[in-house]
């Protein structure tokens, strides 16, 4: 068994499909009932006994101070690109931080802390098994081991989540990956999970924790997000 000894949370968006909300505020930053969402992935770590924790930060990067204040254990990374490559610049400039390390997106909503429980077989994705057809990226498994995954969706199959598990062996590989597309190949409008998923899929074993529904929510836009709190109904038109 493997072990997660740290965490890289991505957090430098500019949450476009959130606005006017995300304005003023950073999507992870952004209050859904009275919390942060970023909150609930920081509390969750912690309840798992993960300290070391990174927060990759770039889009109104100086909101993120009272972040620190309520975390001093927090160290963040600054993303200078944000603005102009997709996220596989944040996992770029957080390289030095992934072998046996947990690697999630800051604008989730965390409701089951022990799917983050820090112990896990092989690197891989937590996913939820779906019969109903989806436009998320659709993971095909096959004996355990990750065979295809679909970026348009499909149905029958395991929805990925942004939560992942990298062992100490493939976060030096995907260390190497990241330099190769990031800097020799100049790839910087692909997401970072393409490298494992598309770009060199041979290269790596991966394996699903499987999760729940009501373990993990990601929101994706303003509609989304006033369907959770009332106090966001009034943007939309």
């Amino acid at each position: 068994m493997h072990r997660a000894k740290r965490a890289v949370i991505m957090a430098a968006g500019m949450g476009n499909r959130m606005r006017p909300v995300t304005l003023e505020t950073p999507k992870p930053l952004v209050k859904v009932r009275g919390r942060r969402m970023i909150d609930t992935m920081l509390d969750g770590l912690h309840a798992q006994g993960i300290t070391e924790i990174y927060v990759v930060i770039g889009y109104q990067k100086e909101k993120f101070s009272q972040l620190k204040a309520d975390y001093p254990d927090i160290t963040l990374i600054e993303n200078p690109y944000y603005e102009t490559c997709n996220n596989i610049s944040s996992l770029y400039v957080a390289r030095e931080h992934i072998e046996d390390a947990i690697i999630a997106d800051g604008d989730q909503i965390l409701y089951h802390p022990e799917i983050l429980a820090p112990e896990f077989e092989r690197s891989g994705y937590c996913c939820r098994r779906i019969k109903e057809p989806t436009e998320e990226w659709l993971l095909t498994v096959e004996d355990g081991i990750v065979t295809k995954c679909s970026r348009s969706g499909g149905q029958d199959g395991w929805q990925l989540y942004s939560v992942s598990f990298w062992s100490a062996e493939d976060g030096r590989r995907l260390k190497g990956h990241l330099e190769r597309e990031f800097e020799e190949k100049k790839h910087r409008d692909i997401f970072w999970d393409d490298i494992a998923l598309f770009c060199y899929p041979k290269e790596y074993q991966l394996g699903i924790r499987p999760i729940e529904k009501e373990d993990l929510l990601e929101i994706d836009d303003l509609a989304e997000l006033a369907a959770l709190d009332e106090r966001y109904r009034k943007y939309i038109g």
